[in-house]
């Protein structure tokens, strides 16, 4: 069974929702991309019945505090894991330049030397490269530079069982040099920081955002079939869903859906 699992879906001030991350699952394998802002990770993770000892591959798409710095509660955890032999196997964490940085600068800071010393046993960082195709989770994922208007920002896609085309784009709104890359595509992940109705309060423009209008618009000729909104403000944290796809309907022909935190996806 290939799933998605929303282990968060706001955006990087969020305080009811958790920061945008998700995992991943190919039946017993899972593929964590992001890790949210705080230790509420390992918090979702356990509600979802995934332990961190199931976790051996990491995607950080850049190194945002929302999309980092999960991951060295992530790394605590597992330190005394390793140490006490309860770890199986290694950690691999999939990332640019600049996010392998940014993990080489604040882990020896912020653990012991002795927990330092278990993570690094166990831990490769793989710098990626724009078009890097690699095998993770028993799943073939081509890597790309989303032509991000601020730090450098990567995406993905990959081709699942059914023979459809799943592509993540980061948190930023797609550069149009990368519509030929996503157009016919089946599933795509695009942030929509807010209701269109809400611009003047959010600003979402002026981050490298979008409105949940703005997306559709955008990307309504791309022949998408369906259109996965994430990192979003909270303040509809109730109806957010409906809000959203009603907004979105108007502007895109697809299927639009607007996931919850801790929601499933089947693919």
């Amino acid at each position: 069974m290939q799933k998605i699992i929303m282990l968060g879906t706001g955006h990087g001030m969020v305080y009811d929702l958790y920061n945008t991350c998700f995992v991943l699952q190919n039946d017993d394998k899972y593929f964590l991309v992001d890790t949210g802002g705080s230790a509420q990770i390992i918090n979702n993770l356990s509600k979802k019945k995934i332990s961190v000892t199931d976790i051996h591959d990491i995607f950080i798409s850049h190194f945002h505090t929302d999309h980092l710095l999960g991951l060295f509660w992530i790394l605590k955890n597992l330190s005394g894991l390793i140490i006490d032999d309860k770890y199986d196997g290694n950690l691999t964490i999939y990332c640019n330049d600049e996010v392998k940085t940014s993990i080489n600068n604040i882990l020896p800071n912020i653990l012991p030397e002795k927990l330092v010393e278990a993570v690094n046993s166990k831990m490769q960082i793989i710098v990626l490269h724009d078009n890097n195709t690699l095998k993770i989770a028993d799943r073939e994922f081509t890597f790309f530079d989303t032509k991000s208007r601020g730090n450098k920002l990567y995406g993905f896609e990959t081709i699942l069982d059914s023979g459809k085309k799943l592509v993540f784009l980061g948190d930023e709104t797609c550069n149009p040099l990368l519509y030929d890359r996503i157009k016919n595509s089946d599933y795509v992940m695009h942030e929509a920081f807010c209701l269109d109705s809400d611009a003047d309060i959010f600003h979402p423009y002026k981050k490298n955002h979008s409105t949940v209008k703005s997306v559709c618009m955008k990307l309504k000729e791309l022949n998408i079939k369906n259109l996965i909104l994430f990192h979003t403000e909270e303040t509809h944290i109730n109806n957010r869903k409906e809000l959203y796809v009603s907004e979105g309907k108007n502007f895109f022909n697809g299927n639009i859906i607007v996931p919850d935190d801790l929601e499933e996806l089947e693919l």
